[in-house]
This record gives C-alpha cells, structure tokens and sequence, in this order.
C-alpha cells in the first residue's frame, strides 16, 4: 500500500497540482496586496477618502458601545459587525485572479494550437472524369467506372 502510495504521489500530476497550489497561494498573496495596497486607496479617494477595508454594519454593539472609528476598534470591544469593505476587496482581488486565470489559460490554449500536429495526408481524392471523391489508391472510379492512372 505504501508503494502504491508512492507511485500515485509521485506521478507527474500530483507534483503538477502541488506546484501549481504553492504558486496559487504566493499569486493570491501578490494579488490581495495589489488590491488593498494599490488598486484601493485610489479608489478610496476618488469616492472621498472612503477606506474599504474600514466599510462596516455594526449588529450588535460590544462594550464599550461604538460608534467604532474603525474596523478593528470594533472587533476589539466584541461587537458583531458585517464587514462589507473587506468583503469588496475580497470580490475585487477574486476579479483580479479570475482574470490573470483566464489570460493564462489562454495563451497556453493558443501555444497548443500552434504546436498542433501536422496536417494529414489526404485520404481521397478526386475523379478527373466524374469529380466524385474516390479513395486515394482507387485505381478505377466505383462511380463512372472510368481507368485511373497510378498515383
């Protein structure tokens, strides 16, 4: 069972999927301090001065009571809150990765179709006499039954 095992772990696949699960999770990493470093304060700005990760609904109030200034303020004093901001930021980032996903997929998909195999040999061809499609080493038309010369 254990060589089994091995094989099965060892299989180009399984290491394939490992590597690509690492590398997910450092481009996730890339990805969620793009969005809440770079692609957000702008935005923020843009929309006066509004802070995302700071976008909240207070449900339940903790002690001390609020008003909370920010998030984290919040969290501190136990109050139970729905935090929409992170919640954009996190749609925002998933955006962004399902894009980068896509671009990927796709000029892989493109790098296939160049290195597609050759055209095959044709397999038919035509009748001089008739023009019906006749096997290539037909030597006489079944159609027209005409004499073919030797290809």
């Amino acid at each position: 069972m254990l060589k089994e095992f091995r094989e099965f772990a060892m299989k180009g696949n399984v290491v394939d999927m490992a590597v690509g699960i690492i590398i997910g999770g450092a481009f996730g990493t890339i990805v969620k301090s793009l969005v809440s470093d770079v692609i957000m304060p702008p935005v923020g700005l843009l929309l006066g001065g509004v802070d995302f990760s700071n976008l909240f609904l207070v449900i339940k109030q903790g002690a001390p009571a609020g008003p909370y200034a920010a998030l984290a303020d919040a969290q501190a004093a136990g109050a139970v809150t729905v935090n929409y901001g992170v919640f954009a930021n996190s749609v925002i980032s998933f955006l962004i990765v399902a894009i980068a996903v896509f671009m990927l997929v796709k000029s892989v998909n493109a790098m296939r179709r160049e290195e597609a195999a050759p055209p095959a040999e044709p397999t038919t061809k035509s009748c001089p006499y008739c023009a019906t499609e006749i096997a290539i080493k037909a030597t006489r038309c079944p159609n027209c039954t005409s004499q073919l010369a030797a290809s």
